[in-house]
């Protein structure tokens, strides 16, 4: 875990609208020290195997996923600097689970992100995946 001293920084040029309403930052300046761990994408599968009939209860349980792997690194959610989300047949409408989800999460420090629509992902059912970049101490 960090020491409480260093921390990410989040940085938001004032020319450019304010992104934390949609759920994350413009840009994100991680301490001198530390090392970075880079967690593959994860989807909304269950540990079951299964994977839910929605884009919302997919989103969910990939945020939980996700929370799991933070844990087993020893880490927390403000020590995620960038997400990369994969959204199959992406519209306007996922935007809210979407936001909902991640800010959820990471709350007033949402880490820098990059929302990516594509046609499909490795399983046929998979509708949303994540992949994060997380700071260590």
């Amino acid at each position: 875990m960090p020491s409480p001293n260093a921390s990410p920084v989040i940085i938001h040029p004032a020319q450019l609208p304010d992104p934390t309403p949609h759920g994350y930052s413009t840009a994100v300046v991680t301490p001198n020290q530390g090392r970075l761990a880079f967690i593959s994408g994860q989807g909304g599968q269950e540990a079951s195997g299964a994977f839910p009939p929605d884009f919302g209860s997919q989103v969910a349980q990939a945020c939980a996923n996700l929370r799991l792997v933070l844990e087993a690194l020893g880490a927390e959610p403000r020590q995620v600097v960038k997400l990369t989300l994969f959204v199959v047949d992406h519209d306007m409408a996922k935007l809210g689970p979407l936001t909902q989800a991640v800010q959820s999460v990471f709350g007033e420090s949402p880490p820098a992100q990059t929302l990516v629509p594509v046609p499909k992902l490795a399983l046929e059912p998979m509708l949303f995946e994540v992949e994060a970049v997380v700071w260590l101490d």
